[in-house]
């Protein structure tokens, strides 16, 4: 390996990395604006100054430099900082001095580098720019007098998103970023940008002038707007989740997350359930804890186990679903199921139901079939993770299903079933892409599999996987992409209609259930049940407007839980702040409902639940480890089930990006996004 020196000091590194790159491996610290690590290289800036030798006498960009053997490098003589001094008197000549009223105030790269590598005064005398302010939607907001040109967000909305929806406009002192068009920005990773920005140029608009950063508790937790499970931190002021921001975590969301995941927060605290409520008369009326669960239990007494129901939601943690499987498993009930939308999956081996390659594994992905899914709605972070690999491998890509606008290219194949089996028995085409390949992977959605068919559908998916070779020795190609943060767990836990059960479908039909009990349950049409119904949730969504008992929740950040991504990585969520009001957490309103039912769960704490929980079912406890890291041998013939499929085209359920769920849907910010997008799709001209 080439050998350079930094400061004197020698240091190893791999051919083709940049003199800063190598500065860093020495511990060195390099100041940048322009240049990101999962970014192209731009060179704008100029702050990464350097002296190189052998080389010219003068400083160079660190960033854009490749890194020679023998090289000698130093980034602390003379002659770098007055360079790094003068290229900081540059930057601020024309930037506004209006730190205590800029959102980035205490968050900002500029602050930091001006008192770390500027001067202490300016010669400049001469009247500023000002730069007037750009549309860029109901998220971001602008105030680019103090943009300094470093393009980040550009390279950004243009590469990981793929949407080329930002530039850079006019030349020299006249240079502007601004929107093509002067539309707002559509992409669902628009909010990244924020993070992206160096100074207060681009801040988010819904925590304008909200809080500071050092009046706000940061708790590490897990998002569940999705099934993939991205790192995340949330902070809070008091009572209040005032925003929500990535945490690198290479192996699942790298530093991106959604704009739902980022934005949707304010929707925690409106239509909130915050006491219990019984119905009399036809009217919900407020009530206290002891009446609830007294009603809850009276009716769970009188009601035979095959005529109870039980339907756990999109958004619950792992240890509320195991005390819910615990009581009414205990009760002899055998209508239990955590698949609201009526997918047809959690029979035979548990890869049947993982994302097996695991999201980092897809970068090794050479050809990928996706069948009955719309990455971009069901899994932006992930989408973006597919155009890495198209954009840096050369990707093929081939989509069965509805026609998507995904930010790569893509061989349409046909909308349902029917294409999947001609893809089996073809020679040519993407067919042969598939058989050529190294590392092949298929990838199936909720589109495929919330069918009647869609267990038939599964195993026809899993003969196409068996004919191209995607699953071999030390690679598992065969994944399925969930979009509920639960599923994976209630799989996981055998949450699905025992001998004789109904699933979630059955269970809402007129007359099938006497008492239906919904966990958080929101996304199933309640209009023809006749049932008893109780909610256990956090919002006034459907779930609540048809129940007849309501017991108060705890969000996702109000309380401590497993959750279970798309991978099968067990991931521990924090409590950000307490639940609201009255409302409590799942799993302690089912215990203190056990003890009124009289089958008391053998649990008093969380502590003791979660060891029920890992002697119950040992994967639980492997915390942060995705099953798919060691690929293990998949029996595909066990896969999905026997039977015909219809001809019905595959069509993904997710039909709004920014209303998947009932804490988006009670969300101001969704519903502008929602609005947004509408009028800037309505309003395309004809070139488009």
């Amino acid at each position: 390996m080439p050998i350079a020196k930094v400061n004197g000091v020698e240091v190893e590194f791999e051919p083709g990395m940049t003199v800063l790159q190598v500065a860093e491996l020495a511990g060195e610290e390099i100041p940048r604006f322009c240049y990101h690590e999962r970014l192209s290289i731009a060179g704008n800036c100029r702050m990464c100054l350097v002296e190189v030798k052998p080389g010219p006498p003068k400083p160079q960009a660190s960033c854009a430099l490749p890194a020679a053997d023998k090289q000698e490098i130093f980034t602390n003589t003379p002659m770098v900082k007055k360079a790094r001094e003068g290229v900081m008197e540059f930057l601020l000549i024309n930037h506004p001095l209006d730190c205590p009223i800029c959102d980035q105030g205490g968050e900002c790269d500029l602050q930091d580098q001006a008192m770390g590598y500027g001067r202490d005064d300016s010669r400049y005398a001469e009247n500023k720019r000002a730069v007037e302010e750009k549309f860029m939607g109901p998220l971001i907001k602008t105030v680019m007098t103090r943009c300094i040109q470093c393009t980040r967000c550009v390279r950004f909305i243009t590469e990981v998103a793929g949407q080329s929806e930002i530039g850079l406009i006019s030349r020299g002192e006249d240079v502007e970023i601004t929107t093509y068009l002067e539309q707002a920005v559509t992409s669902e990773l628009s909010g990244n940008v924020i993070d992206l920005c160096p100074v207060g140029a681009l801040t988010s608009k819904p925590y304008a002038f909200n809080a500071r950063p050092w009046e706000l508790k940061k708790t590490e937790s897990v998002d569940v707007m999705d099934a993939l499970g991205s790192a995340i931190r949330i902070d809070a002021r008091g009572a209040e989740v005032m925003r929500v921001l990535p945490r690198i975590n290479d192996e699942v969301n790298e530093e991106w997350i959604s704009d739902k995941t980022r934005y949707a927060c304010d929707g925690l605290m409106r239509q909130r359930l915050d006491r219990p409520y019984v119905r009399e008369d036809g009217k919900l009326r407020p009530a206290s804890w002891a009446e609830a669960l007294s009603a809850v239990a009276a009716k769970i007494k009188a009601t035979a186990p095959d005529r109870i129901g039980v339907v756990a939601g999109d958004l619950q943690d792992a240890e509320s679903m195991k005390a819910a499987l615990d009581l009414f498993s205990g009760l002899g009930v055998k209508s239990l199921d955590c698949r609201q939308d009526g997918a047809r999956i959690g029979e035979g081996p548990r890869e049947s139901w993982l994302f097996n390659t695991t999201v980092m594994g897809l970068d090794e992905a050479d050809a990928l079939l996706l069948i009955g899914t719309n990455p971009r709605l069901e899994a932006a972070v992930l989408n973006a993770r597919i155009r890495k690999n198209w954009l840096g491998r050369d990707l093929k890509v081939g989509l069965i299903g509805e026609r998507a606008e995904l930010t790569y290219d893509y061989d349409y194949l046909g909308a349902g079933p029917a294409s999947l089996a001609e893809l089996i028995k073809a020679k040519k085409g993407f067919a042969a892409v598939l058989r050529e390949a190294k590392k092949p992977a298929i990838i199936i959605g909720a589109g495929a599999l919330a069918r009647d068919d869609g267990a038939a559908v599964l195993a026809l998916a899993a003969q196409a996987a068996k004919t191209f070779g995607v699953v071999a020795e030390g690679w598992n190609g065969f994944n399925v992409l969930h979009g509920a943060a639960s599923r994976v767990g209630g799989l996981d836990l055998g949450f699905i209609p025992k001998d004789g059960g109904l699933d979630a479908k059955a269970m809402t039909a007129k007359g099938a259930v006497d008492l239906l009990v919904l966990l958080g349950a929101d996304e199933l049409d309640l209009s023809a049940t006749d049932a008893f119904v109780v909610y256990l949730g956090t919002h006034g969504d459907a779930g609540a407007h048809r129940a007849d008992v309501i017991l108060p929740g705890a969000a996702y950040t109000e309380k401590d839980g497993l959750y279970v991504n798309t991978e099968g990585r067990v991931q521990m969520g924090e409590r950000a702040v307490f639940p609201k009001g009255e409302a409590r957490e799942d799993w302690a309103i089912l215990r203190a409902l056990s003890e009124r039912v009289g089958t008391k769960l053998p649990y008093d704490t969380l502590g003791q639940l979660r060891a029920k929980l890992f002697e119950d079912h040992p994967t639980f406890g492997q915390i942060d480890h995705a099953p798919g890291s060691t690929p293990a041998a998949l029996d595909l013939a066990a896969v999905g089930a026997g039977g015909e499929v219809s001809d019905t085209a595959f069509a993904s359920p997710v039909k709004d990006f920014y209303f998947t769920n009932p804490i988006a849907r009670a969300s101001v910010t969704m519903a502008d996004c929602s609005a947004s997008l509408a009028a800037a799709r309505a309003s395309r001209i004809a070139a488009e």
